[in-house]
């Protein structure tokens, strides 16, 4: 029996190729659960790791593919039997591991978690990693206090996965919701997934000369870092918060302690790759709670495997518009 997959090799000292291969499962690598994987996602690091010298790859050949959902096969974890529904993100799946692009995968179980009742595997990777990621700051704000009526929440990069789907959350939990975005068309996308107003990116993407502004945002769930995420901390309100889930704009932030100093701002850090068990479970409830599907079925742009490699550099050029479904068997 063999499956397909998406393999990336070395074909010289800074080169790599990728194609669709038949492999059998003794290729796979270490684990106590092997997935039928049903349908995968595209994201930034998908792209990094689709190039050589990414420092994320370590090993050739791979399988790239940061999350994917599918239906347990077998598995010496009793935790899963075989038919349970699931989902894996992080972990550094994708990277140090044999990831997602693939019909089978073979992890540790203690990556997974349950597919929530109330989603289907394709919904559930229309959500993947940037979802995730998304509602992780979202409850990171709302621990810090932010609520509805004090006022705007900025969100940047509003129109790529992490943005599109923080946007619709947050429209629908009743904010009003200030859509960062540096492409004009995308404009009507986002008010039709909650976002109250669009902000053109050229407005904030360059640091300010001053370490304060007007206080104008409530919260802020930020997907570009760099000068943007500068910008903004000089422009929250008193004591508010910004999420840092993202580094398309950079990874160098040019700014200085007084936001933190004078405002009591926070800067609150996202992480998705290793979050504990607990932790992903209530996300991903609480996703299932408040994401509204007819507005995520609205993100999804379906694709198969052999269209990987073009997606990874549209994403890496921040071509890409809401959320890309991978179905690993069409």
């Amino acid at each position: 029996m063999t499956f397909e997959a998406l393999v990336v090799e070395e074909t010289g000292e800074a080169e790599v190729s990728a194609s669709i291969q038949q492999l059998t499962e003794d290729r796979l690598p270490a684990g106590n659960v092997t997935v039928a994987v049903e349908y995968t996602t595209v994201n930034y690091k998908d792209g990094l790791c689709m190039q050589a010298k990414n420092g994320l790859v370590r090993e050739y050949p791979h399988v790239p593919g940061i999350d994917f959902a599918g239906t347990v096969e077998t598995s010496d974890d009793s935790r899963y039997k075989p038919g349970d529904k699931v989902i894996l993100t992080g972990w550094r799946v994708g990277e140090t591991h044999w990831g997602g692009f693939s019909q089978k995968a073979r992890v540790n179980a203690d990556w997974l978690v349950p597919l929530p009742d109330g989603l289907t595997t394709r919904q559930a990777m229309a959500i993947g990693t940037a979802g995730f990621a998304a509602i992780l700051a979202i409850v990171a704000l709302e621990d810090h206090g932010l609520k509805p009526d004090q006022g705007e929440v900025l969100v940047t990069g509003a129109a790529g996965g992490v943005g599109s789907i923080a946007t619709a959350i947050l429209g629908n939990l009743g904010y009003k919701v200030a859509a960062v975005t540096g492409r004009p068309e995308t404009a009507d996308y986002l008010k039709s997934l909650g976002a109250s107003h669009i902000v053109a990116r050229n407005d904030i993407d360059t640091a300010s000369k001053k370490p304060l502004e007007s206080e104008t945002w409530a919260g802020c769930v930020d997907a570009v870092g760099g000068e943007m995420l500068s910008r903004v901390l000089g422009q929250l309100e008193y004591g508010a918060s910004v999420a840092a889930v993202g580094l398309a704009g950079g990874a160098k932030l040019p700014t200085t302690v007084i936001p933190f100093l004078l405002r009591g701002v926070n800067l609150l850090g996202i992480d998705s790759v290793m979050q504990p068990y607990k932790n992903r479970v209530r996300a991903w409830q609480r996703i299932a709670t408040v994401l509204p599907l007819e507005k995520l079925d609205a993100m999804i742009r379906p694709a198969n495997l052999s269209a990987v490699p073009e997606l990874a550099e549209e994403i890496l050029k921040g071509k890409i518009k809401g959320r890309i479904v991978i179905d690993v068997n069409a």
